[in-house]
């Protein structure tokens, strides 16, 4: 009798089970039934990716449904600035990032709404059939996810540590190592969504944040910092000067966090500003000295501080009332004794910065003499040497035709003399013969005779 009650139990247990099974998965497939409308409101700036949900209002009869079921034909809206996949079972099956309404009909969900009836129906029981095995459950997950595809902005960012920038300014021959701290903000955005999630995000419950990735992005910036200022020395351009030069910055360091950030991960660097650079007393200090000793690598730079200090020994010399005597003897030694001393050194690096200045006007490109011949285009100012402006291609101006003053017989171009002011003759009135047709300014023709008409 022990055995068959629990035969008889477990008969019970198993017969309850599918009655609820059935139950469930009856009442699951009828909830499913229903067509969704699935739509994101603006993603927040500080939100990358976050799951959609089913838009389920006061009026919505289908309060049922299983949240991971899409049925097919349902409605998916993509806005801008937006991207969406669409994950069933664990793999993504659709991506749509143009703004839109968006259909899913090839959901694995069957729907009577959508399709053909017979059809629709006979998938329906389908469904029911494996839900059943499944203790009622939902056989199958999807879900739909929206990516933030607008630039995320405002990210701070603070060098940790002092970091090494090489100072170079070929121009005074300085060449200098020395340590700066950065104070900047970043913006980035995502570029490929897909990879973002089956990289980084995951099958996230409700969503992921930009604060989840913030110290992951600001530690792979600073570990590729020291490789895009050494860019940024090599174009000389001062730490000082690093927030004039954004360009410069953010391209420099977007090519080192290209592999990083852009091929595994998804994401790319938009800008990186640099609101202060600054380095520390010491360092200042350093680099106004070396600022101050490149002025007397030019000989003239040089001769013209010697002479100011030497004028500035005599007046302090002159100023002194106890020993003036003998601190004009010791300024007299310095400038006279040893062969000349410093007065010799002055001159002979005032020969050198004069002959500095020769070599460098001797190696300046001379401007080529205008060629014989060559005339102005009164269009676009090009010199020219030919009958037509080898830019614009308007044709050479006529020569005015010159004259001769009938009163002094200086030969002229303009309408009054040059030497004596006389004006230029009017031209007499011209005639064409109708015999013969030459053109004449007398009273008859002087190729045929014949006489100018009336």
């Amino acid at each position: 009798m022990g055995l068959i009650s629990q035969a008889l139990g477990a008969i019970g247990n198993i017969a309850g089970g599918a009655i609820n099974a059935g139950l469930g998965a009856a009442s699951g497939v009828l909830a499913n039934q229903w067509k969704e409308f699935i739509y994101c409101d603006s993603i927040p700036d500080d939100t990358l990716m976050v799951k959609g949900k089913k838009q389920i209002t006061g009026k919505s009869s289908n309060t049922k449904g299983d949240d991971n079921i899409i049925s097919n034909g349902s409605g998916i809206v993509v806005n801008d600035g937006q991207c969406m996949i669409i994950v069933e079972n664990g793999k993504v099956v659709e991506v749509c990032a143009e703004p839109g309404r968006f259909t899913y009909d090839t959901s694995l969900a069957p729907s009577i709404f959508a399709g053909k009836f017979g059809q629709s129906l006979l998938d329906s029981f389908k469904m029911f059939g494996q839900q059943f095995a499944y203790g009622g459950q939902a056989a199958n997950d999807q879900r739909v996810y929206y990516f933030n595809t607008k630039v995320i902005m405002g990210n701070k960012y603070g060098t940790p540590a002092p970091v090494p920038f090489r100072l170079v300014d070929s121009k005074i021959f300085l060449d200098l190592d020395i340590t700066i701290r950065l104070n900047a903000i970043y913006s980035y955005r995502l570029v490929d969504p897909l990879l973002f999630y089956t990289k980084i995000a995951g099958n996230v419950n409700d969503t992921f944040r930009a604060a989840d990735l913030e110290q992951q992005l600001k530690s792979e910036i600073s570990g590729k910092l020291n490789t895009a200022l050494a860019k940024i020395s090599a174009m000389e351009i001062r730490y000082n000067e690093l927030p004039a030069h954004t360009e410069e910055m953010s391209e420099a360091l977007k090519e080192q966090l290209h592999q990083k950030w852009v091929v595994e991960k998804g994401i790319e660097l938009v800008s990186f500003d640099v609101n202060s650079a600054n380095t520390t007393e010491e360092n200042e200090k350093l680099i106004r000295d070396a600022q101050a000793e490149a002025r007397y690598q030019h000989a003239g730079l040089g001769a013209a501080a010697l002479t100011a200090a030497q004028a500035q020994a005599l007046k302090d010399a002159a100023k002194n009332p106890n020993g003036a005597a003998n601190a004009m003897f010791g300024v007299g030694m310095i400038g006279g004794g040893m062969n000349g001393g410093i007065g010799n050194t002055i001159n002979a690096l005032y020969a050198q910065a004069g002959q500095e200045q020769a070599a460098a006007a001797a190696a300046a490109p001379v401007a080529a003499a205008p060629a014989a011949n060559t005339w102005k285009c009164p269009k676009c100012g090009a010199d020219n040497t030919g009958n037509f402006c080898q830019t614009c291609g308007e044709k050479k101006p006529e020569a005015p035709a010159a004259w001769k003053c009938p009163k002094c017989g200086n030969e002229n171009t303009g309408n009054f003399c040059q030497n004596c002011g006389e004006k230029k003759p009017e031209a007499p009135a011209t005639w064409t013969c109708a015999k013969c047709g030459a053109v004449n300014t007398g009273n008859f023709c002087q190729t045929c005779g014949e006489k100018k008409p009336e």
